[in-house]
């Protein structure tokens, strides 16, 4: 098993990663390149800094009475943290002995078979949709849309609880039909808990700019609130009952 992992970063008061306040571990290594990516310098894993089982354990329990009493715990982002699913089936197993709440916040694109100890360890999945439509997921991912399909259909069959993320791309992932094909995906997922639209926003290019790559939303301009506002109620009108925001 790997008792080591590839770290990019941690927060240690996380305020939107799960519910209360989390201790957010983020993750090396991601294997998609999305257009409108936050986080370029992560996709490399061993271009980050390698943490120790041990170590992670004892910096967490540091911040215990800190976030428990938020109703809080720990957050595994990414990068795409299931690409180092050995290393987090560990870990959550010895949090899940102190009962410390365990969230995975990801894109889902993992080989079902390779997660499925680690799933049977997590309380929430924090499920980050690319865009509904193949195409378009290809296009703004580099990747197929097979993977996060039929992770999210194992999600669905083991009823984990899960919290969809969706970022609002103005001409990109916002039009009425994007947002209709989103609404169809969660009906079919009666274990999905809550939506976040999130807006789209270019607080990552000086980091695209500094690794000298570049992406075609770079100076994509973000939505406006009432825009927000909008696909909100839309969605909200979609899928009744389901807390959006």
């Amino acid at each position: 098993m790997q008792s080591e992992a590839y770290i990019h970063s941690i927060e240690t008061m996380g305020m939107v990663d799960g519910p209360g306040i989390r201790y957010v571990i983020f993750m090396q290594g991601c294997p998609l390149r999305c257009a409108f990516c936050h986080n370029p310098d992560t996709w490399h894993m061993t271009k980050g800094q390698t943490k120790t089982l041990n170590w992670l354990l004892a910096d967490i329990k540091n911040y215990l009475p800190y976030f428990r009493s938020s109703g809080g715990g720990v957050t595994v982002s990414g990068g795409e943290p299931l690409l180092q699913a050995e290393f987090l089936e560990l870990l959550f197993a010895e949090l899940k002995k102190i009962n410390i709440h365990r969230v995975i916040d990801t894109s889902g694109f993992a080989a079902v078979e390779k997660v499925k100890k680690l799933m049977s360890l997590t309380d929430l999945v924090m499920l980050s949709i690319k865009h509904p439509n193949p195409e378009k997921h290809r296009e703004i991912s580099g990747q197929s849309s097979e993977r996060p399909l039929a992770f999210a259909r194992y999600l669905t069959k083991i009823n984990m609880p899960v919290w969809v993320r969706y970022v609002l791309i103005p001409e990109v992932s916002d039009s009425p039909q994007d947002l209709a094909g989103l609404a169809a995906m969660i009906n079919n997922m009666p274990n999905v808990q809550r939506l976040e639209l999130l807006p789209y926003n270019t607080l990552g290019k000086s980091k695209w700019e500094q690794l000298g790559i570049s992406s075609p939303l770079l100076d994509k301009p973000s939505p406006l609130p009432q825009e927000v506002e909008a696909a909100r109620k839309t969605m909200a009108g979609l899928l009744p009952g389901l807390k959006t925001i």
